[in-house]
């Protein structure tokens, strides 16, 4: 078992070591409970696009910000399983489909949204889905459907977070992950950095996601990618070396999460992601979007992969979850 009790004092001094020694020691935990050179694929679709009526300061998505995204209902089925199909071909093997809800209602959108997991599931993909808040009765039945994963980032520290979001609660996200969690669903939990938050508020989210009751199965590290007509828009681009500090400290903590290193990629040249690779990060989307934000294509990951001799990390491994199909079992047992 790991560690969940880590204190506060003992994340500060982990995070504010040279960051070589940071680094080489999340290398080190990085051998000793990862594969080395293995990196999870997955594909991130917007099913349903803008209209949100939450403020996220950083999200595009928002009704209120004047940003030009197109705002457009639920993708038909059709488009959306032929999304992962792509995905699959290419190499994902997680499969993430995002709504742009405050939360979820138990309407024929959600029902919609529950057959396309199912699809999806039948193609031996890892399904997650990020659909804002969720109860425990509509995780259950996400869990039902065949999901494997439930997104819900606490995006920055408990102090600073109203600085950002103003529409939802801190413990309404800490909410949304024990119902996932209680639902027997993969949790994927991280945050943003670039906000305009402190060293302090990013220690302060690592240590909250460090102490849940079981760490998060995966963690997304996100570097702000600023868009016109957000709030955050003028904010500066994030360093290699601040998310160096994330990633590294993250994977220290959480030896056994997935640690993935998410927006921001598109700005990364290789050199910059091979650094953070070493430092921990085994995880990332590939696609030529992430949501609404930029990101590297395919082509060009499977270039990288080939560069830096990475390999992609196969669907389900080391856990079969209840209701995966035939073959996600089969695939499952020849890597066993």
């Amino acid at each position: 078992m790991f560690r969940t009790d880590w204190t506060l004092a003992e994340v500060q001094a982990l995070y504010h070591q040279p960051v070589l020694q940071l680094v080489a020691q999340a290398a080190e935990v990085h051998r000793q409970h990862q594969t080395t050179g293995e990196v999870q694929v997955c594909t991130l679709l917007s099913v349903k696009t803008g209209g949100c009526p939450e403020d996220c300061a950083y999200c595009p998505q928002a009704a209120r910000y004047h940003t030009g995204v197109q705002a457009h209902k639920l993708l038909p089925d059709a488009e959306v399983l032929a999304a992962a199909q792509r995905a699959k071909a290419a190499g994902s093997t997680r499969f993430c489909m995002g709504a742009a809800w405050r939360e979820v209602r138990d309407n024929r959108d959600f029902d919609r949204v529950l057959n396309m997991v199912t699809q999806v599931n039948d193609l031996g993909l890892e399904v997650c889905a990020t659909l804002g808040m969720v109860n425990d009765y509509q995780a259950e039945r996400l869990k039902e459907a065949g999901l494997y994963a439930y997104n819900h980032n606490l995006d920055t520290s408990e102090e600073h977070y109203g600085e950002i979001i103003t529409t939802r609660t801190y413990n309404d996200r800490l909410d949304t992950l024990e119902n996932v969690r209680k639902a027997g669903l993969s949790v994927c939990s991280g945050g943003i950095i670039g906000l305009g938050e402190t060293d302090e508020d990013r220690v302060k989210m690592l240590h909250t996601l460090a102490t849940l009751p079981a760490h998060p199965e995966s963690v997304p590290v996100n570097a702000l990618v600023p868009v016109q007509g957000t709030p955050l828009a003028e904010q500066p681009r994030v360093s290699v070396w601040e998310m160096l500090r994330m990633i590294a400290t993250a994977r220290i903590l959480m030896p056994g999460t997935m640690v993935r290193l998410s927006a921001g990629r598109q700005e990364m040249p290789v050199t910059e992601q091979a650094l953070c690779f070493l430092a921990g990060a085994n995880s990332i989307f590939s696609g030529e979007k992430l949501l609404t934000t930029p990101n590297p294509d395919f082509d060009a990951d499977q270039q990288m992969f080939a560069l830096l001799g990475l390999t992609p990390r196969k669907s389900f491994k080391n856990h079969v979850p209840e209701g995966a199909t035939v073959l996600a079992k089969a695939e499952a047992a020849v890597e066993a």
